[in-house]
């Protein structure tokens, strides 16, 4: 049978019609989501380390995210996740929220559930985080006596959402908070050290952070040591006995005590008030210093991947393990005219302890 006029323009018409439901959102076609509407993902990287390498995978088991409107303050979505599925190495969020502009804030870590508490809040606000694995002491001050689990903080200000169809994936980039410190006494004469005739602690005022992870005021904080004990280590001590510019050749000691003590802070900021405090058996303080000043004594010439030198505090964000080693005289005080720092030998002039 001859086609009709009206088969010939059907056949015509059925590709052009198949075409224009194939290319409907803009031309894409998305197999994954079967639809034309936005779909939005929030990926979390934890590469503010001094190895410059995501290490979120291993690092956090825990987040939760903030999604905030700029314009209000309003919190308008929440979500808290956890476990195995962090671990994955892809591990992305999902998050159903209208097309717009928002901020991202994320308080992440197994801490945050645990050392540490985040307010509940509805607006951005009162997203507070504080320390409160801590025990009240006298008035206005408390004591932190155990190890403090990771805490990391994240913030994306006025992201955009956008209005189109696929999937959209968005980045928060994390800051650890938690940091430990190992603090080293060594007799100069090579002598046992006893851990149990010293208390090493830090002082500061650091346990209350506000949405944007700036410190907030808090009580006076004394963290103690979590863990201590006595042990022995090789090391070359410089012999004082003789002229200083021969004291390089040294007197090599193979072993000698140590009293080691482990302590966990909150965030350290350069413009902190934590004080490290040694105290011998008799309650007599041999040892005194600003922690986060000493710290950016030693922090090298640590860049950016593109060549940009860390500032003092993306120093203090960047490295969260600190070690100190500190010797003592006969009369078991410290001998102020050097001390070791993660490694490093700062000699120092006119401290007072």
């Amino acid at each position: 049978m001859k086609p009709t006029l009206a088969d010939i323009t059907l056949r015509l018409a059925l590709p052009l019609i198949a075409l224009v439901c194939l290319t409907g959102c803009n031309g894409l076609i998305y197999d994954d989501e079967g639809d034309c509407d936005p779909y939005y993902k929030v990926k979390f990287v934890y590469d503010t380390n001094l190895k410059f390498t995501d290490a979120f995978a291993t690092e956090v088991s825990e987040v939760t995210l903030y999604v905030v409107d700029p314009s209000t303050g309003e919190i308008v979505w929440q979500r808290h996740e956890e476990g195995d599925i962090l671990r994955s190495g892809n591990y992305m969020m999902d998050v159903d929220v209208e097309p717009g502009n928002y901020d991202l804030i994320a308080w992440c870590g197994e801490g945050h559930t645990s050392s540490f508490t985040v307010a509940d809040a509805n607006e951005r606000g009162g997203l507070r985080c504080m320390l409160t694995d801590r025990e009240a002491a006298s008035e206005g001050e408390a004591h932190v006596r155990n190890e403090l689990r990771r805490l990391f903080h994240g913030k994306s200000e006025n992201v955009e959402f956008e209005d189109e169809q696929g999937v959209h994936v968005k980045t928060v980039r994390l800051i650890k908070d938690t940091n430990d410190l190992h603090i080293m006494l060594q007799h100069l004469s090579g002598e046992d050290v006893d851990h149990r005739d010293f208390t090493m602690t830090v002082t500061g005022t650091n346990g209350h952070m506000d949405w944007d992870n700036s410190l907030l005021p808090d009580d006076k904080l004394t963290y103690f040591a979590h863990t201590m004990y006595s042990g022995t280590a090789g090391v070359e001590v410089p012999d004082y006995t003789k002229p200083e510019g021969e004291r390089h050749q040294g007197r090599a000691i193979t072993q000698v005590g140590a009293a080691v003590g482990h302590l966990s802070l909150s965030r350290l900021m350069e413009d902190d008030d934590l004080f490290v405090k040694i105290y011998n058996k008799e309650g007599g303080q041999i040892v005194s210093l600003p922690l986060s000043e000493y710290a950016l004594l030693v922090r090298g010439k640590y860049e950016h991947p593109d060549g940009t030198p860390l500032t003092g505090q993306e120093y203090l964000d960047y490295q969260d393990d600190y070690s100190m080693v500190f010797f003592l005289d006969e009369n078991g005080r410290w001998m102020n005219t050097y001390i070791y720092i993660n490694s490093w030998r700062v000699v120092l002039q006119n401290v007072d302890i």
